[in-house]
């Protein structure tokens, strides 16, 4: 920083021809400016400058000199002419890791995309307890609360399991009344990808003697072919809400057991600690904490 000070104080001095008028522009004594560019002189092993007692003229090797220098200035000036402009509208790379379900988040995400198409999303999908910081993740979004003390964390909504049916499956099998009723419906569980191990349906089992033996009609790793089947009537399952929004208005789907589901989870955004915030960044937390759960 002080050759690029120096190099400021010599291109000044060569415009003005003057030291003294150099130093008022520059905010500082003449005998400071004298002072920088025999610094300078010294440095470069080359006089830059003709000296007499009323005024300044370049040398050859000045001339040649202030033009390099004009053009380094220059350089330095577009690039933070960039930097500002960066650092007003989101652009560059933004790599984030969503749960397995993040399909109930890629409408949100391509509006995200579509409203900022100078940032890349680097996405990640998977259950498993990513290392923010070492792993280079700019974001996360997860359930439960945040227990690295690294991470900066926002709410960005929440959501409900709900066990849902067609209207023509409930009047041919007959609604559920009690959780131990679903022992004789066919039921479609959720199997998490990251781990296997199947979702445990909300049904307040903490009050109960036992948890209903479901009868298993269907294991997937995905909610398409959940949602699918119990479109067609072909049983129940036990769905986050956000995925069958559209389905539970229309009434092409309805729940069932509401009294004895609890069921509550909220996501949050995770990020690294940071007292400044990145355009794309702080554009994409705020976009997803606006957009993801509309009321």
């Amino acid at each position: 920083m002080d050759r690029l000070g120096a190099l400021n104080v010599f291109v000044r001095a060569s415009e003005a021809r003057s030291f003294t008028i150099a130093g008022q522009q520059l905010g500082i004594s003449s005998s400071a400016v004298s002072k920088a560019i025999v610094r300078l002189e010294e440095r470069l092993g080359v006089r830059l400058f003709h000296r007499s007692t009323r005024t300044v003229s370049l040398t050859p090797e000045g001339g040649l000199f202030l033009a390099r220098c004009r053009r380094i200035l220059a350089e330095i000036e577009a690039a933070e002419g960039e930097l500002s402009q960066a650092q007003s509208s989101p652009r560059g790379r933004l790599r984030v890791s969503i749960p397995s379900v993040g399909m109930l988040f890629l409408p949100t995400l391509a509006a995200f995309k579509r409203l900022y198409p100078e940032v890349e999303l680097d996405i990640d999908c998977s259950d498993r307890l990513v290392d923010v910081i070492e792993e280079g993740f700019d974001a996360v979004i997860r359930t439960g609360a945040p227990a690295d003390s690294r991470l900066m964390a926002r709410a960005i909504g929440s959501y409900r399991r709900v066990i849902v049916g067609s209207p023509d499956y409930f009047e041919r099998t007959g609604r559920p009344s009690k959780p131990e009723d679903l022992e004789r419906h066919a039921c479609f569980l959720y199997r998490y990808p990251s781990t296997g191990k199947l979702d445990d349906w909300p049904l307040g089992q903490g009050q109960r003697e036992r948890a209903p033996e479901l009868a298993l009609g269907m294991v997937a790793n995905t909610l398409d072919p959940l949602v699918s089947f119990v479109e067609q009537g072909l049983g129940v399952a036990c769905i986050p809400d956000i995925a069958i929004r559209r389905q539970l208005e229309a009434g092409s789907l309805e729940t069932v057991l509401d009294g004895f589901n609890e069921d509550c989870t909220t996501f949050r955004i995770l990020w690294p600690s940071s007292r400044h915030l990145s355009p794309r960044l702080r554009g994409f937390v705020d976009f997803m904490a606006e957009k993801l759960f509309p009321l």
